[in-house]
């Protein structure tokens, strides 16, 4: 499969790892290490290790999985890792995991001693189609997700589809949302062809087309200061929604799970506020509706939703931006939308499963 260049980086597919080794070998490291979490080590570090011919020479960082693990404290304490280890400027970080990982990893490698190389192999499907592509780094910091990251490019990105082999239903789910989303704003085909397939079966080729379309946009808006937000469509509603349920629920949303939740959202506020149409209303609400479980948006949670709302880093002079659908296959950015379709949006979602 072709590989993609992006802003001076490349995106391999299917290699099964090949060029990683070349990559090493060019760049004579001083010294290598993975970053993973304790899942991906367990899971995707054998399959790691059998594409790299058993290749050892490296050692390995290791931190608790789950988001609520991407701050501050965890980072001091990889970067103090580092320094155990002894890695200078010459030293290259290989981010093994999902979006998590790819985030926090990069966030470490870009700061560590003003930055040292790190190449992204995303294990999950999100990770694969959305967080390892685009150059962006981050954690997240009083329940703000990424708050605090740069925009730095790693050496190289690695698609492998056998890693997705590891994952369960629910986390395949997750990623789907997100290219869902990609057919949504830039690609009514592409929309269409995912409502025909399986998301329990998807192909290489779908997987390669979320990414080149993402790619495109990045490309052309790396510091996301126009185009690149329009990735952000059923985000600003879906991460505050992540966010409260990773707080209150006994059985958080995923990240995916969340972006559904917004994603129909912002469909209805790209209805009253954009263009799209009734039929793409309904079209994206029951699509969406009958692949993700059914959640309720508890009306005394609105406030702090829109508190959350309030934090997003999107945001300018104190107005909540979303990015809206003006048909499917077509996204706006800068939108400005009041609190009380916001409020009618949440109301809007909940009758779906009334």
């Amino acid at each position: 499969m072709k590989k993609l260049e992006s802003a001076g980086h490349s995106i391999y597919f299917e290699t099964e790892l090949a060029p990683l080794m070349k990559v090493i070998e060019a760049e004579k490291y001083s010294k290598i290490f993975v970053f993973a979490d304790t899942h991906t080590s367990e899971l995707c570090l054998p399959l790691f290790r059998e594409m790299m011919d058993d290749f050892n020479g490296f050692d390995l960082i290791e931190t608790d999985p789950g988001e609520e693990n991407k701050n501050i404290d965890f980072c001091i304490g990889i970067w103090k890792t580092l320094l155990d280890f002894g890695a200078d400027r010459k030293c290259l970080m290989v981010n093994l995991g999902g979006g998590v990982i790819t985030d926090m990893g990069g966030f470490v490698a870009s700061t560590y001693k003003r930055g040292i190389d790190f190449i992204n192999i995303p294990t999950t499907l999100l990770s694969q189609v959305d967080a390892s592509v685009g150059g962006k780094t981050g954690i997240d910091v009083d329940n703000v997700k990424n708050m605090v990251g740069t925009f730095t490019l790693p050496q190289s990105v690695f698609i492998e589809t056998k890693f997705l082999k590891t994952l369960p239903q629910r986390e395949l789910l997750s990623g789907f949302a997100e290219m869902i989303k990609h057919g949504l704003i830039v690609d009514r085909t592409y929309y269409n062809d995912l409502k025909s397939s399986n998301y329990l079966q998807i192909s290489a080729q779908a997987i390669y087309r979320s990414v080149e379309i993402k790619n495109e946009v990045v490309t052309e808006d790396p510091h996301e200061k126009g185009l690149r937000k329009i990735l952000n469509y059923g985000h600003t509603i879906g991460h505050a929604v992540e966010t409260y349920s990773l707080i209150n629920d006994t059985q958080p949303l995923t990240h995916g799970e969340a972006i559904a939740v917004g994603m129909i959202c912002e469909a209805f506020l790209s209805s009253n506020n954009n263009t799209l149409s009734a039929d793409d209303l309904k079209d994206i609400t029951d699509y969406i509706s009958t692949l993700y479980p059914a959640y309720r948006i508890k009306e005394d949670s609105f406030k702090q939703l829109l508190e959350f709302m309030q934090s997003d880093k999107k945001n300018e002079n104190g107005q909540i931006m979303f990015s809206l659908l003006s048909t499917i296959g077509k996204c706006d950015y800068n939108c400005r939308v009041s609190e009380k379709d916001i409020l009618e949006s949440f109301a809007y979602f909940n009758r779906i499963y009334s």
